[in-house]
C-alpha cells in the first residue's frame, strides 16, 4: 500500500477527539477567549497567507516583506499564521517599520515554528479556532503563492463572503503568473458550467506588486469609513 495512506500508528487529532470530549470543549473555549482578548484592538488589520516553504532568498519573500513593510507604514496591523516562509517575511517587513506584527500560530509536526519578527503571538491547537481568528479581524486578505494550506484560505474566504457570512474585504492575489492557471480554470470550468455567478469573480482582485496591493486595500478602507 502507498505510504501515504498506511500510516495506522499516527494518532490524528480529530480520532483523538473522541476521548474527553467534555473537556476538550473548554480549550476550545479558551482558545476563543485568548484570541478575542489579545486580537480585539487591531484594527485596521490585514492577514497575509503564503507558502511556508519560501526562503528568505527567493523573490515572494522579498515581495512579502516589502507588503508588510508598506502595510504597517500605512499603519495597517500584520497578521499572519506565524510560521516561516511568506508569513516570517510579512511579518518581517512590519516589524523592521515599527509596526504592529501578529503571530496566529499552530501546533504542528514540521514546518511550523514562530517566527522572530512577531510582537503579538497567540499558538493554536485547532485549526478552526485560528481560521476564525485570521478572518474575524481581518479588513483585506493578502494572499501570495503557497499550497494546500494557502488554497484553503483562499476558497474559505471567498466562500464565507459568497454566502453572507462576513462583509466583503478585498482578497487579493499577488503573482498573476502563479495564479493565472488558477483563475483561468475558475472562469473556464466553474463559471463556464454555472457552478459560480459570473458577479462571483469579482471578490477576487490579481496584483503583481506591492504597491497595487496596498493601494487597494486602502481605497477599501477609506470607503468603509465614509459608509460608516
Amino acid at each position: 500500500m502507498n505510504d501515504c495512506f498506511n500510516q495506522d500508528d499516527m494518532q490524528y487529532l480529530i480520532d483523538d477527539m473522541k476521548v474527553g470530549d467534555t473537556w476538550r470543549i473548554f480549550k476550545i473555549l479558551a482558545e476563543f477567549v485568548e484570541g478575542f482578548e489579545k486580537l480585539s484592538k487591531i484594527d485596521p488589520a490585514v492577514t497575509v497567507f503564503g507558502s511556508a516553504r519560501v526562503k528568505p532568498d527567493e523573490p515572494h519573500y522579498a515581495l512579502a516583506v516589502e507588503i508588510g513593510r508598506k502595510l504597517a507604514e500605512e499603519g495597517i496591523t500584520v497578521v499572519t499564521g506565524g510560521g516561516p516562509g511568506i508569513m516570517e517575511a510579512a511579518n518581517k517587513g512590519a516589524f523592521e517599520a515599527g509596526g504592529q506584527s501578529v503571530g496566529l500560530n499552530i501546533e504542528l509536526p514540521f514546518e511550523q515554528q514562530p517566527n522572530p519578527y512577531v510582537k503579538k503571538s497567540i499558538t493554536f491547537d485547532y485549526f478552526f479556532v485560528r481560521k476564525v481568528m485570521l478572518v474575524k479581524y481581518a479588513n483585506a486578505f493578502v494572499i501570495l503563492p503557497g499550497g494546500f494550506g494557502t488554497l484553503d484560505e483562499l476558497f474559505e474566504s471567498i466562500t464565507l463572503i459568497q454566502t453572507g457570512k462576513i462583509m466583503p474585504f478585498p482578497t487579493i492575489l499577488v503573482d498573476s503568473g502563479y495564479w493565472g492557471g488558477l483563475l483561468d480554470w475558475i472562469k473556464d470550468r466553474m463559471r463556464g458550467m454555472g457552478y459560480i455567478s459570473e458577479s462571483d469573480l469579482n471578490y477576487i482582485q490579481v496584483v503583481d506588486t506591492a504597491d497595487e496591493a496596498i493601494a487597494i486595500i486602502k481605497e477599501f478602507l477609506e470607503t468603509s469609513r465614509i459608509n460608516k
